[in-house]
């Protein structure tokens, strides 16, 4: 049965990321870009791992321009790191990107994946 979701691409979400030897969780933020068509037939989502941490930005990241619009409490980056998860993971909706910032994240993301 195909999965519902009430996320869109450019959503800001908390994630429960499950620590690699299962010892705990902690929430992150992330930003789906998964479509819509990808996230009704699954019961994944596609996201890119945001970080507060904007001095060290690699290949890939983008510096979320309107970050407070976005739902963020600090200054961020959408990460190149992409990772594929399960809805049930997902904790809550922050808020949304605005335009031009995931529109820079699409650009990222074609330059990184050769698109």
């Amino acid at each position: 049965m195909p999965a519902t979701t009430d996320y869109s691409r450019g959503d800001v979400i908390l994630v429960g990321f499950v620590f690699p030897d299962e010892s705990g969780r902690k929430r992150r933020p992330c930003t789906v870009i998964s479509s819509p068509l990808y996230q009704q037939n699954r019961q994944d989502v596609i996201v890119a791992a945001i970080t507060t941490n904007t001095r060290r930005r690699l290949f890939g990241d983008h510096l979320i321009g309107d970050w407070q619009g976005a739902g963020l409490r600090f200054p961020s980056v959408a990460t190149g790191v992409i990772r594929t998860i399960k809805q049930a993971m997902i904790d809550r909706k922050l808020g949304s990107l605005p335009g031009p910032d995931m529109g820079a994240i699409d650009q990222k993301l074609r330059r990184s994946l050769d698109f």
